[in-house]
């Protein structure tokens, strides 16, 4: 049974939900992890010297618990799709070993995390303009709704700042340009891991 990683990874609203979603749909034996599904309580996230919550750091995500997550997965795929309902593309009944199973990792921060971005058989990460990333961001309903000032005092600056780290450690990845249609999106990354990982024996 081979099994196969797949980041996709960019800045906030710039599409990787929908891509990922898009992808579970057209891939065999697929499966996704949410980087969002590991944030820690509001309770434990500090305010930073900008004066905001610091959601959009690291340190805000209980890394360790997603690692561990991804770790089960590794170790017997078909099991962890049944045993935390994960909904693949199709019924995982009657698998050869020689079949392929692929996890989607979706969040904005996976390569700024070493052991998690390691795991990646390819990493993908759309990027927008600062205009139309606002923009979309400002139409979204969150759970923790953005308090005035959030994006360009908080969200923004760091994901310029974690950009830059992930670059600066040499994180190999293909970026996607978040302005193309959703089809556009999809039909590159889904070319791409068909030829770049599902063909390979």
């Amino acid at each position: 049974m081979r099994r196969v990683i797949i980041g996709i990874g960019g800045v906030t609203n710039g599409g990787k939900t929908t891509l990922t979603r898009r992808l579970i749909a057209a891939l065999p034996n697929c499966c996704v992890v949410h980087q969002d599904d590991f944030f820690k309580p509001p309770d434990q996230i500090e305010v930073g010297e900008d004066g905001f919550k610091q959601w959009d750091v690291i340190t805000s995500i209980d890394m360790e618990a997603m690692v561990n997550t991804v770790t089960a997965w590794v170790e017997n795929p078909v099991k962890f799709a049944r045993s935390h309902g994960i909904a693949g593309s199709h019924p995982y009944e009657q698998q050869e070993d020689d079949e392929i199973q692929i996890l989607i990792l979706e969040g904005f921060l996976l390569y700024n995390h070493k052991p998690l971005a390691e795991m990646c058989s390819r990493r993908y990460y759309l990027t927008i303009p600062y205009e139309e990333c606002k923009l979309r961001r400002s139409g979204r309903n969150y759970r923790v709704p953005d308090p005035p000032g959030l994006f360009d005092g908080h969200v923004w600056p760091m994901y310029l700042k974690h950009r830059q780290e992930m670059e600066d450690q040499g994180v190999a990845f293909v970026s996607i340009d978040g302005l193309l249609s959703k089809d556009d999106i999809f039909n590159q990354v889904y070319t791409d891991v068909c030829n770049k990982i599902l063909n390979i024996s």
